[in-house]
């Protein structure tokens, strides 16, 4: 064999599996690591999933309460009444300021997640 001692000394403990002791400490923290970003990123799916829901529950909610406005709205309008009229005004005000308003909160809460 050529070479120093000390290389050959490796050589033959890696041929032996002298080394297994340190070969297994590498696997275990490889694995941690792999199962602390696997975590990291199982959290992150469950955010999103979160924000989803909510997103999902926030536009439900707007458009059950828009109903009595847009009810009323098309009541009255096929009633005979006009837009300049007061009533029809507020139903028609409901109809747009409910949407932007949660057109809005969605915009805030998407702006906020972003880095």
């Amino acid at each position: 064999m050529t070479g120093t001692p000390d290389k050959n000394r490796d050589l033959l403990s890696a041929i032996a599996g002298t080394q297994a002791g340190r070969e297994r400490a590498v696997a275990h923290r490889a694995r941690r690591v792999v199962m602390a970003s696997y975590g990291v990123m199982q959290d992150q799916k469950a955010g999103r999933k979160r924000s989803r829901s909510l997103a999902l529950a926030s536009i439900l909610l707007v458009i059950l309460a828009m109903g009595p406005f847009v009810w009323r709205l098309t009541d009255d309008l096929i009633g005979g009444e006009h837009l300049a009229d007061l009533p029809a005004q507020i139903s028609c005000l409901g109809c747009f300021l409910l949407p932007a308003v949660l057109a809005a909160a969605l915009v805030a809460g998407w702006m906020r997640q972003k880095p």
